[in-house]
Order: C-alpha cells, then sequence, then structure tokens
C-alpha cells in the first residue's frame, strides 16, 4: 500500500490549494477583523478568538492573487502556535472543503525549472480524478504554509 499523507483542501478564487493537516488547529466561520496601524497589507488584523488575540494574514494578498469580491464562505484557518514561533496566526481562505489523503502517485513535484516567487511554497501539485472514467484532473496546489509564516519573520519576534 502506498503512503498517504493527509493535507486541508481550501479555495482561493478559482484555485484549490492544500496544507498540512497537522499545522491547522481548527477552521473558524469568518468574523469582524481589527485592522492594525502601519500593519504590511498583508496582515488583516487581528481578532479575539475565544479570548486569544489572533493575528489574520490574508492568504491571497501575500501570495499576490487577485482580490475576489462578494465571498461568502470565507473562512479563517488557525495554524498550530509553533508554526509562528509561538504566536496565534489564522489565515484567510476563499472556502475550506475537506480533508483529503493524498497517495505518493498523486503528487508531483514542481520542477526547479519555474521560475516564480511562489514556487518555493509550493510542496507539489495534487492530481485528484480518476482517468479511467474520463473524469477531468483537478489540480491543488500544495502550499508549505510553514515556510510562507518562516519567511515574513515578523512573528517570530513577537512575544
Amino acid at each position: 500500500m502506498a503512503a498517504s499523507v493527509d493535507v486541508v483542501e481550501f479555495q482561493l478564487g478559482k484555485e484549490h490549494y492544500a496544507l498540512d493537516i497537522q499545522i491547522a488547529r481548527e477552521i473558524v466561520e469568518m468574523m469582524p477583523i481589527t485592522p492594525l496601524p502601519r500593519a504590511p497589507r498583508y496582515l488583516a488584523g487581528i481578532i479575539n478568538l475565544r479570548g486569544e488575540i489572533t493575528n489574520i494574514i490574508d492568504l491571497r494578498d501575500l501570495l499576490g492573487l487577485p482580490e475576489s469580491e462578494g465571498i461568502e464562505n470565507q473562512k479563517i484557518v488557525v495554524l498550530m502556535p509553533d508554526v509562528a514561533g509561538g504566536s496565534n496566526v489564522g489565515i484567510i481562505v476563499d472556502d475550506v472543503h475537506s480533508v483529503i489523503s493524498v497517495r505518493d502517485e498523486q503528487m508531483e513535484r514542481i520542477n526547479d525549472g519555474i521560475t516564480s516567487s511562489i514556487s518555493g511554497y509550493v510542496k507539489a501539485v495534487i492530481k485528484i480524478g480518476n482517468e479511467e472514467n474520463n473524469e477531468a484532473k483537478t489540480l491543488i496546489i500544495w502550499l508549505d504554509v510553514q515556510k510562507v509564516i518562516d519567511d515574513l519573520g515578523h512573528f517570530q519576534n513577537t512575544p
């Protein structure tokens, strides 16, 4: 039996993405976010999540993706505190679909020939679908959210 890994599938715009399930603490409904003065653009602000101040990152802005208007089902994926050096951090996504188990043969690593600022944050592309039944394959971009947060460096210095 091939090894498999569980990931959380989510959406930004029309594209599907995934992140490692072990770095996701919980998924919460969108709530009012308090903006912080002079914060970087990608930092949407903070929320009070059950008595804990949580930094909220606009993943779409951070990845340089176009804004989408009028998203109904936006969610906040709250990350495990050790992902951000002990800080509470959540990321805004347009929707969360499901947890999926991905087998090795469904993953394709991005080759180093792609010179994009985002390619360093992509662990692999996950192909979902059944070619035997002529189903179109859905491509899911598996993001290395840990690396995205590490590269910000912003949260490593907060107490």
